[in-house]
């Protein structure tokens, strides 16, 4: 039995480097400003994906990203490691999405790929940290969604079993195809770049990048598997008023790179009445509580 697999992907600033440029005046991300990085845990996603297509032949693995032209290189980062294709979801209207336009914008990409048994993306992105996008996708598809896994240890039978890692420990559930999936970063690291594939996709490419690359574009039309997918909200028949700025409650107010550091240093005597009387201060200044 093979599956088509959807692995949710996006190219996120490197937020280990956040600097004074780094928030635009609208509240949203200023994304020349900071390098970009494959976010983590969606390469953690990759990994489960690629996995399931070596144990079950014939699987299709194909990334979707949203952002600008630039994003590709996350489909070409994909296709070095192993999957079959990628789309990038690119338009001005996506522009300063929150989760709720985010996963607005995918889930109508989704649903236009089509014949899909399981999407599978990382459990957030470390531009927000907020872990929405995934279950809000699984929501606006009306499909089951498992989040915090591990391990998506077989399908069968119209179902995955997967390992999950919650607060109390691990479990083992199963739920139906279609499923969406979020990973955890503590899942299996994904697997380095082939070199066969980087040799064979280094000049992949969507068409609006092949459009400024006479060379690129020639090899694009002697060998079509370069051409990533381009779509935009036409292509996908979104409504703009749910796309974008227009279609995004959250408003991000300030971003600021917090460093903690060691000012001073005290010592405690190992006693009940000295520990009480450190936690009461603790407690009382809000360092916890």
């Amino acid at each position: 039995m093979s599956y088509n697999i959807i692995v949710l992907a996006k190219q996120v600033p490197d937020t280990r480097n956040v600097g004074k440029d780094a928030m635009k005046a609208d509240g949203t991300i200023n994304r020349a400003a900071l390098p970009a990085i494959f976010n983590p845990e969606d390469l953690n996603a990759l990994e489960q994906a690629l996995k399931l297509k070596e144990m079950y032949p014939g699987t299709k693995v194909t990334i979707l990203t949203m952002g600008p032209a630039r994003a590709a290189e996350i489909v070409r980062e994909g296709l070095y490691r192993g999957a079959d294709g990628g789309i990038v979801l690119s338009d001005r209207a996506f522009a300063g999405s929150d989760t709720l336009a985010t996963s607005y914008a995918l889930s109508a990409a989704v649903r236009k790929i089509g014949n899909f048994d399981l999407v599978i993306g990382g459990r957030q992105a470390i531009d927000g940290d907020t872990a929405q996008v995934g279950p809000q996708i699984a929501e606006k598809l009306g499909i089951p969604q498992v989040t915090y896994a591990e391990d998506i240890i077989e399908v069968k039978d119209g179902k995955a079993l997967i390992k999950r890692r919650i607060e109390s420990g691990v479990e083992t559930v199963k739920a139906p195809l279609p499923l969406v999936v979020t990973v955890n970063g503590s899942a299996d690291a994904c697997r380095p770049r082939n070199a066969r594939n980087v040799q064979k996709y280094k000049y992949a490419a969507v068409p609006s990048e092949a459009a400024a690359d006479e060379k690129v574009k020639a090899l694009i039309e002697k060998r079509p598997y370069l051409e990533i997918g381009e779509w935009n909200a036409q292509t996908v028949d979104a409504d703009l008023a749910q796309c974008g700025l227009p279609g995004s409650p959250t408003k991000v107010k300030q971003i600021e790179n917090v460093v903690f550091t060691a000012k001073d240093a005290r010592r405690v005597e190992n006693t009940d009445a000295e520990l009480e009387k450190l936690i009461q201060e603790l407690i009382a200044n809000h360092t916890i509580g």
